[in-house]
């Protein structure tokens, strides 16, 4: 079968299209043939050798797939011809086929595209773990959301009015990325320069009840200061590639809190965490409720353009490579 492996951590331009064999289902793991994978910030830092997991040399990328059962093991709950989504991890996921524990498969459903559902775990799952376990989001409150057009923040947008928010507010860097979240249903826009002061005005004074951050970097320092008495700001990750400094005086001065999100160790610890996560949201998406925005789709074999792209922040929504 096809594979994208990195032969050296020389970032994206060193992903190779490799033939190696299909991986052999024992008597644990569902065999599913991947219509597409989804492509995140991970994969760029993993082609660099910057994220903070190191993988031995030559590996294969991308943590999250969806496609069709070939084969599934008896109480699995899954049988050939089903349409599924998964994760693999870390790593393992460009490629034609998979091997994939049951505890991280999910049935897709029929209202949602092989496309979309390859961009859904890692971001949905993210940011349902972000707003409900990690941000207490209540009813009625506000969000404010950083790098809104990326796929973490489009999946904030989108998902956050189903978790209670009464008020989403996106940050973006152009006009383009503006048109774009307010497709999505965002209440309010504002462009990266002026944001701070165009969100207090936004807000008359108040500020925001919970800041989503996947973007850190010369931001942050703006997204506190934005925090309304009581406040949160999730640390999700750092796009913009600098790690800030809180000055604490500031979370105690609005009785505010900056909190770590970090989805993947806290699944990783009991895998069964997903399928409650699942639960609460297969309903929205199989009603049609909660609408998975279609990513951008990339060729299996332009990888490396995809994470390019993603690097170069020229991605809008989330990017997906196709196979079949």
């Amino acid at each position: 079968m096809r594979a994208l492996m990195v032969t050296a951590l020389d970032g994206p331009r060193a992903l190779a299209p490799v033939e190696v064999d299909e991986p052999v289902a024992d008597e644990s793991a569902i065999l599913v043939e991947v219509h597409a994978v989804g492509v995140s910030f991970p994969d760029l830092l993993l082609t660099q050798g910057l994220y903070q997991y190191k993988p031995e040399l030559p590996f294969v990328p991308g943590g999250e797939v969806a496609g069709i059962v070939r084969s599934a093991p008896d109480g699995s709950g899954y049988s050939p011809g089903d349409r599924v989504v998964g994760l693999t991890g870390v790593g393992g996921a460009m490629a034609e086929v998979v091997a994939l524990p049951p505890e991280t498969t999910f049935s897709l459903p029929d209202t949602i595209s092989m496309s979309a559902g390859a961009a859904l775990l890692f971001n949905y799952l993210t940011v349902h773990f972000a707003l409900v376990r990690r941000g207490r989001l209540e009813k009625g409150e506000s969000v404010l959301v950083q790098g809104a057009a990326g796929g973490i923040g489009t999946a904030a947008m989108t998902l956050a009015p189903h978790l209670g928010a009464s008020r989403t507010l996106a940050v973006v860097s152009s006009e383009e990325k503006a048109e774009y979240v307010r497709s999505l249903g965002a209440s309010d826009v504002v462009t990266t320069g002026n944001w701070r002061d165009e969100v207090l005005a936004i807000t008359d004074g108040r500020g925001v009840d919970v800041v989503v951050d996947p973007v850190g970097g010369d931001r942050f320092t703006d997204s506190v200061r934005s925090l309304a008495t009581g406040g949160r700001i999730l640390v999700m990750g750092f796009t913009g590639r600098d790690i800030p400094s809180v000055k604490v005086n500031r979370l105690l001065l609005k009785n505010a809190s900056a909190v770590g999100v970090a989805w993947g160790s806290w699944w990783a610890e009991d895998p069964r965490r997903l399928s409650a996560q699942w639960s609460e949201l297969c309903p929205l998406l199989a009603s049609g409720a909660l609408k998975i925005p279609e990513p951008t789709r990339y060729p299996f074999e332009t990888a490396a353009e995809a994470l390019l792209d993603l690097e170069h922040r020229r991605t809008v929504g989330k990017s997906v490579l196709t196979l079949r």
